[in-house]
């Protein structure tokens, strides 16, 4: 089956961080506790907080991880391979939200800590669009597609999810195992065949 080149999209590292109710907010940062806006990110209304957590697993844990505002619906850790490793835990490839059923996770911050029984994931790689964007590209909300990166070491992303929405910028999300496999930076762009 041959494939069709649809485009040139931006490329986006996403480093480990982590997402937090207003409740697990309180419950680590204090009651009545608000982010504190650091910095914008790509994707509209959201951001960098100031705020950063310790998140740990049976084998150890990492510091200083960044809580991306605002506060969302279910909490939930995304990290990369490596990370997990690190934790000692699978967590599973997953969409973001998707945290049914995904691995347990402690949260630490300075006034307490959450014990998530579900909530660390391996974000699947995806590119978030808006529905003018997905016309041009000629792709749909839920799609799969690869997305190959050229430079000094040229990577095929497959399996790259098609997420339509009117509050998203056109940017294709990966982690840092998959930026670090392919020499990839900020900037990068990426085409998509489908």
């Amino acid at each position: 089956m041959s494939l069709t080149n649809h485009g040139t999209i931006p490329v986006a590292v996403s480093a480990r961080h982590v997402h937090l109710t207003q409740e697990h907010l309180e419950i680590l940062f204090g009651a009545e506790h608000e982010l504190t806006k650091r910095a914008d990110l790509s994707q509209p209304g959201q951001y960098a907080a100031e705020e950063t957590v310790t998140i740990a697993g049976p084998k150890s844990e990492i510091a200083r991880v960044r809580v991306l505002g605002p506060c969302r619906p279910a909490t939930q850790v995304e990290v990369s391979f490596t990370d997990a490793m690190k934790l000692g835990v699978r967590p599973p490839l997953r969409e973001s939200g998707d945290i049914k059923g995904s691995a347990p996770v402690t949260i630490t911050g300075p006034a307490g800590s959450v014990e998530l029984p579900e909530g660390l994931i391996i974000a699947k790689a995806h590119v978030h669009m808006t529905t003018e964007d997905a016309k041009t590209y000629n792709v749909e909300n839920g799609q799969i597609v690869t997305v190959e990166v050229g430079g000094e070491r040229p990577v095929a992303f497959r399996n790259v999810v098609i997420r339509v929405s009117d509050s998203y910028a056109l940017e294709m999300h990966i982690d840092t195992d998959e930026a670090n496999a392919g020499f990839i930076s900020q900037g990068a762009k990426g085409d998509i065949w489908a």
